[in-house]
C-alpha cells in the first residue's frame, strides 16, 4: 500500500495543474480600452492587471480606426498572465458601413434600412472568413451566413446599385428613422410618467 501511495504522490507532482476558467468574450472599441466599467470589473474578477491590459490592447489596435467594436477572446493563465485574441469587427458593423447607415431596421423583413451589392458582400466575407471561428467555412457558406445577417438588419442584397437612386433612398430613410426615434422617445416618456 505504501508503494502505491508513493507512486500516486509522484504522479500528482508530474501532472500539470488544470485551470478551470472560462474565456472572457467581449467587444472592446479599438484604441479605447479603459479601466472603468464595463471592462475594468470584468478583468478585475479574473485577477488580470487592468492597466497593463488596457495599454497592451490600445497598442495592438493603434493602427485601427478609433471606436470600431472588436470582438476579443481573453483566456487567463495560472500565473495571472493572459492570452488576447482580437477578431475582425462584427459582420453587422461591416454591413451597416457598406450600406451607409447608422442602425438597422426595427422590423426586419417588413422594411428595408439599406442596400448593398454582391461585391460588398463578397469583400466582407473575405475579411470575416479570416477569423478563427469561421476558419472551417467555405466562401459560399460565409456569404450565405452574411446574407442572413443582412436580412436581420434590414439590409437588402442586390446585384447592381445606382448611386443617385440610393442617395435618394437614404434621404427618404432619414425621415423615417427620425419619426421612429420620436415615437420611441414619446413611448419612453409615457412609460416614465406611468412609473413616476
Amino acid at each position: 500500500m505504501s508503494k502505491a501511495a508513493g507512486k500516486l504522490k509522484s504522479l500528482k507532482k508530474t501532472v500539470e495543474r488544470v485551470t478551470h476558467t472560462t474565456k472572457l468574450k467581449t467587444n472592446i472599441p479599438a484604441g479605447m480600452a479603459a479601466a472603468g466599467p464595463p471592462l475594468g470589473p470584468m478583468l478585475g474578477q479574473r485577477a488580470i492587471n487592468i492597466a497593463a491590459f488596457c495599454k497592451d490592447f490600445n497598442a495592438k489596435t493603434a493602427e485601427m480606426k478609433e471606436g470600431v467594436p472588436l470582438p476579443c477572446r481573453i483566456s487567463m493563465n495560472s500565473d495571472r498572465s493572459y492570452d488576447l485574441v482580437i477578431h475582425h469587427p462584427p459582420a453587422t458593423f461591416f454591413l451597416k458601413q457598406a450600406a451607409g447607415i447608422q442602425r438597422g431596421t426595427m422590423t426586419p423583413g417588413r422594411e428595408v434600412a439599406g442596400k448593398i451589392t454582391l461585391k460588398h458582400l463578397y469583400e466582407i466575407a473575405a475579411i470575416k472568413i479570416q477569423d478563427p471561428p469561421n476558419a472551417m467555412l467555405t466562401m459560399k457558406q460565409m456569404c450565405e451566413m452574411l446574407i442572413g445577417i443582412a436580412r436581420t438588419c434590414g439590409i437588402k442584397v442586390v446585384r447592381d446599385l445606382d448611386p443617385t437612386e440610393y442617395a435618394q433612398f437614404l434621404e427618404e430613410r432619414k425621415v423615417i428613422v427620425e419619426e421612429q426615434r420620436r415615437e420611441l422617445q414619446e413611448k419612453r416618456e409615457a412609460k416614465m410618467l406611468r412609473t413616476g
